[in-house]
């Protein structure tokens, strides 16, 4: 069943930031073959693909928002997280998860967001930050697409943001949980899967 009163909206509505999500120095230091969170084929070159959209939200002087995942080194902080398929991880005292400072071109300038949970809103002041920058419209990229990229869309989505992912700059846990996640979150908002050659556009536009 299609919805007939859905209103057409366009690409970004209103004030855009761009969210990037967890795209940590693990993600290119890290080449083991068994890793603490499982990645799906082709993750590094999404990763690196989402440095593209950090280039044009710049040139279009859109406010860039990272968002690291970070554990204290006793692991009081995890919670559940361990109780499913990942393994130990991003630790406060491991180099591995710092911002990937070189290949994401992190500025003293952006903004940084430090999180326990799946949620970049949940447990931080993400919601204040957006609030002062008068963000209408939220454009995701990084990993994981079926965990923090989901879990923080859909409360994006709860809040009454417009909700925006870069397929070709996310990446999952495997291209089953990529697509399914994907498919669950065009679900609450048409149109908001996109590419970054149509944000990039976009952007231009704005």
């Amino acid at each position: 069943m299609v919805n007939q009163n859905r209103p057409k909206r366009a690409l970004v509505e209103g004030r855009a930031a761009l969210v990037v999500i967890d795209i940590q120095a693990s993600t290119f230091i890290d080449a083991s073959e068994v890793r603490s969170i499982d990645n799906m084929a082709g993750y590094r070159d999404r990763m690196l693909a989402a440095r593209g959209a950090i280039d044009a939200a710049r040139t279009a002087d859109i406010p860039v928002i990272f968002i690291q995942e970070v554990h204290r080194p006793d692991l009081v902080d995890f919670g559940r997280e361990l109780d499913g398929d990942e393994d130990i991880h991003c630790l406060e005292d491991n180099p591995k998860t710092d911002i990937a400072v070189k290949e994401m071109d992190f500025r003293p300038t952006d903004y940084l967001i430090r999180k326990r949970r799946y949620s970049a809103f949940f447990g931080t002041d993400l919601e204040i930050l957006l609030k002062g920058l008068k963000v209408d419209t939220l454009i995701m990229v990084g990993g994981l697409t079926d965990v923090c990229v989901h879990y923080t869309y859909v409360d994006g989505h709860q809040q009454d943001y417009f909700c925006r992912v870069i397929e070709d700059c996310v990446a999952g846990s495997s291209r089953e949980a990529h697509d399914a996640s994907l498919k669950a979150m065009e679900y609450l908002q048409t149109g908001a899967i996109v590419t970054l050659a149509q944000v990039t556009a976009a952007l231009q536009a704005v």
